[in-house]
């Protein structure tokens, strides 16, 4: 007889707005097949320089309404006055939203520095003090296990989460990473900074191979030699891709929850298959 399986680890799931009526229509089958798993909360992002602002209201508002599950919304405050910020914090709260996503976020024009709006929140520390005086969300802030592009040290990175955390932050959900052993590090090096909050781990399983390599190369996410090897050339065998995909990912996660990991937030990139079978597999009851 196996021995018994850790407990699987709750999941939550990020969207991104979608940008026409079709890609609405998928988004809404995709929530339906991942909301009765029961997430910790489905989240939906916002466009470089708030691009996305009504796209994103929308959306949450739309998942509030047919789903049970706790939605959060991403805020930025690039290119944006405090007071339109605000507002759209405000609309979050009375459309039943208690989550926010805090982010300094990524200006309109890639590559560009930030530079904060002259009337505007100076970054995601004086954005989630705001967001304290406004009403009583939950906030969660990004994470980077393997330093933020514009970060002058890992050491000023991890000074930096700190900091979000103290001013009111509730957890941090991690940019994506390949191997366990990356988060399982950045974990160490956060509790050896102080950080004793919740550090979440953000997954992303690979549905198309050039473009999770060049998300990879945005933020500074190394991809190793051998999962490069492993998935050359499967954009032309999506089947197979698929399944080795979810057999990368599930390894992962495993290793992940066998050093202790309780929670995953899983980038579904609108997409449910992966998500569906990366739930089924950690969930899975254990074999006798």
């Amino acid at each position: 007889m196996s021995l018994p399986q850790p407990p699987g680890p709750g999941l939550s799931f990020e969207f991104f707005p979608p940008k026409t009526p079709k890609m609405a229509e998928a988004l809404r089958q995709t929530a339906s097949v991942l909301a009765p798993l029961g997430p910790r909360f489905i989240s939906v992002t916002y466009g470089a320089g708030g691009s996305t602002r009504d796209r994103t209201l929308q959306t949450v508002a739309d998942l509030v309404r047919d789903t049970d599950v706790p939605v959060a919304g991403h805020l930025t405050c690039v290119d944006a006055t405090r007071a339109e910020v605000d507002a759209v914090a405000r609309a979050y709260w009375d459309a039943g939203v208690r989550h926010i996503v805090a982010l300094r976020g990524d200006p309109s024009e890639p590559g560009a520095p930030f530079i904060p709006h002259p009337d505007g929140y100076t970054g995601a520390i004086d954005l989630i003090t705001g967001l304290r005086r406004i009403a009583p969300f939950e906030i969660s802030v990004a994470a980077y296990p393997e330093t933020h592009p514009a970060a002058l040290s890992p050491a000023a990175d991890l000074d930096h989460l700190k900091a979000k955390i103290d001013a009111g932050a509730t957890r941090a959900l991690t940019q994506f990473f390949f191997e366990a052993e990356t988060f399982l590090r950045f974990r160490d090096r956060a509790a050896a900074a102080g950080i004793t909050t919740e550090i979440v781990p953000g997954i992303l399983p690979i549905g198309n191979v050039a473009q999770a390599y060049r998300f990879a190369e945005m933020c500074g996410a190394h991809v190793p030699d051998w999962m490069r090897r492993l998935f050359d050339g499967l954009d032309d065998h999506p089947g197979a891709r698929a399944m080795v995909t979810t057999a990368v990912t599930a390894e992962l996660c495993r290793q992940l929850r066998d050093n202790g990991v309780t929670d995953l937030h899983v980038y579904t990139l609108n997409r449910p298959d992966a998500a569906l079978a990366l739930h089924r597999l950690l969930h899975a009851g254990t074999a006798s």
